[in-house]
């Protein structure tokens, strides 16, 4: 019996010592021939996070959301027309509805901020 078909909390401890993995949620890693390993990342989700995760200046805008429209989960289903209304210009806006349209479908995640030391 060798190492990696031990547990499969001493595997997830191995592979992560050798492999980088990237901070969105479902990473698939194949350690062998027939065995594959999801690792999940997940972290709460907010406003400031998600406008951090979309870049581009956008988050010159999450004071403004945050006062706004107050919750992540009514960002996500925001109309054009009321960020328009809020004074965010279109450049800003399409990514952001881009961005939050490909989160509702699971597709993708701001990744993780790494730990400061």
């Amino acid at each position: 019996m060798g190492f990696l078909d031990s547990s499969p909390s001493r595997l997830l401890l191995w592979v992560s010592a050798f492999y980088h993995f990237p901070s969105h949620s479902g990473s698939h890693i194949n350690v062998g021939k027939h065995k594959e390993l999801k690792v999940e990342f997940r972290f709460k989700v907010g406003i400031p996070e998600f406008l951090n995760g979309v870049g581009g200046g956008v988050e010159a805008h999450v004071v403004k959301l945050e006062l706004e429209i107050g919750d992540f989960q009514k960002l996500l289903v925001t109309s054009t027309l009321k960020l328009k209304k809020l004074g965010i210009p279109c450049k800003h806006r399409k990514p952001i509805l881009k961005y939050a349209h490909k989160y509702r479908l699971g597709l993708w995640r701001p990744q993780a901020e790494p730990a400061k030391a």
